[in-house]
């Protein structure tokens, strides 16, 4: 079987739930064995966006939040979502300045991932902001959030021990970590 091959059958979809953010589709399919079965697919309506922010001492900017789906309270990197008709780098640029405060003057994209790729399509975009400069904070309504600044050595240090469990904040750390080695 070729690698781009698709080994399931659909016989029928249904969407189940839909809001302004998400839509749950289940789907009555033929596996790759030609069993009959049920596979259920989130479509998140926005690109997922991160930024990990870098200042020239090596420093980066944490968010602490409470996750509702987790029902735990995260450290994270500047996060949020891109709309569809709007520019990832326009919609990282936002999140960054929402969340922190901060504006940069050197965006660059270090990589594009599928972050639950079993159950979700959700893609996410990943950047890096340099050449920072501190403004105000613009939080969004439904965020109560804590910013603290970090040697970006430490923050790899929480990633290594479990302390960062955010699957964009772990990518974008390792991907800088090995950018600067």
């Amino acid at each position: 079987m070729a690698e781009t091959s698709n080994p399931w059958t659909i016989l029928s979809e249904k969407a189940q739930y839909e809001n302004p953010w998400i839509k749950v589709t289940e789907y009555d399919v033929l596996n790759p064995s030609g069993g009959k079965g049920i596979y259920g697919k989130v479509h998140f309506k926005n690109l997922a966006i991160a930024v990990l922010p870098l200042d020239d001492e090596m420093h980066t900017y944490l968010v602490g939040q409470y996750r509702f789906t987790i029902d735990q309270y995260t450290w994270e990197l500047p996060e949020g979502g891109c709309p569809e008709g709007t520019s990832p780098l326009e919609s990282a640029q936002r999140e960054l300045l929402e969340e922190t405060g901060l504006q940069a003057s050197d965006w660059q994209e270090i990589m594009q991932m599928h972050l639950s790729n079993s159950v979700t399509d959700e893609w996410a975009h990943v950047f890096l902001a340099r050449g920072l400069q501190q403004g105000l904070a613009q939080p969004e309504e439904t965020e109560q959030l804590r910013v603290r600044r970090l040697p970006f050595d430490e923050v790899y240090r929480m990633v290594q021990n479990g302390e960062i469990t955010d699957s964009l904040t772990i990518a974008a750390v390792l991907k800088v970590k090995l950018m600067f080695t």
